[in-house]
């Protein structure tokens, strides 16, 4: 319903959302959420078939989103390790390799992906969601924050290799569920009363992933920061956007993850 325009950028690819339900048979004493969570089981395999994804972690959960083109490829890839199901008319309904096989073709090994640089800026954030009933007492602060406030320029905010801050606010409402993530200042504008977080209320760090814009070709690049972090055990909650990806960590575990992600970059050369 949105007006075409020349200041709004359309990527040229319908996509579909994957949720991935756990099944109860996850190992004891894994602690690891978010993107971490189903790296080796959901991400590294789409990588290993040349699937571009992206990635949105919510307050509530994680959902992936692939090129309806390549469905076919996501079903052959996952249908080994997962019950898949399709939504029809509000249910869900079986989905087998049969109904997807047609025109489908075992992809060739990709080549070694491209190691992206990653920048992990000292603001730390807060992960939070909102009540839906409570969302119009704080309407008016989320337009402000989203669309009002001062913000850096795109050359400032992208030419530093080296940030020391960075301006992000992320929204998201989903089947009436709401996730926000913001720096811990904004969060400071909000009343307190009304913003939920875990009992924890832990503060996160983020790694930014790439130098320049991504675009939406690339494979694995969420597999490059999921897979080192899942192999440590470290939780991480992950945006995808139209032009970078980004992963956010316990404020306590940054300096792991830095290393961790440094060691796969050197070994990558």
């Amino acid at each position: 319903e949105l007006p075409p325009s020349e200041f709004m950028q359309v990527a040229d690819s319908t996509w579909l959302v994957l949720s991935v339900v756990s099944n109860g048979r996850e190992p004891p004493g894994c602690q690891a959420t978010g993107v971490t969570k189903i790296a080796r089981s959901v991400i590294a395999p789409l990588a290993e078939h040349h699937v571009s994804v992206l990635m949105l972690s919510t307050y509530q959960t994680d959902f992936i989103l692939v090129r309806e083109r390549d469905l076919p490829v996501v079903i052959h890839t996952l249908a080994g390790e997962f019950d898949i199901y399709k939504e029809e008319s509000g249910e869900c309904v079986p989905v087998t390799c049969d109904d997807v096989s047609n025109g489908f073709l075992k992809p060739k090994p990709p080549a070694s992906p491209t190691l992206h640089p990653v920048q992990s800026p000292q603001t730390r954030f807060c992960v939070l969601t909102v009540a839906p009933d409570t969302l119009p007492a704080i309407a008016t602060m989320l337009i402000d924050v989203l669309f009002y406030s001062h913000s850096p320029s795109w050359d400032a905010a992208t030419s530093s290799q080296d940030l020391d801050s960075i301006t992000f606010f992320s929204f998201s409402l989903i089947e009436g569920y709401i996730s926000i993530v913001m720096d811990a200042e904004t969060q400071k504008r909000f009343p307190s009363d009304l913003l939920l977080t875990s009992s924890t209320g832990e503060l996160w760090r983020m790694v930014r992933i790439g130098g320049q814009p991504l675009g939406f070709d690339e494979c694995g690049i969420v597999a490059q920061i999921a897979e080192p972090l899942a192999a440590a055990d470290i939780s991480a909650y992950y945006i995808s956007t139209f032009n970078f990806d980004h992963a956010l960590v316990p404020e306590e575990g940054i300096a792991e993850v830095i290393q961790l992600l440094q060691q796969r970059q050197e070994s990558g050369r």
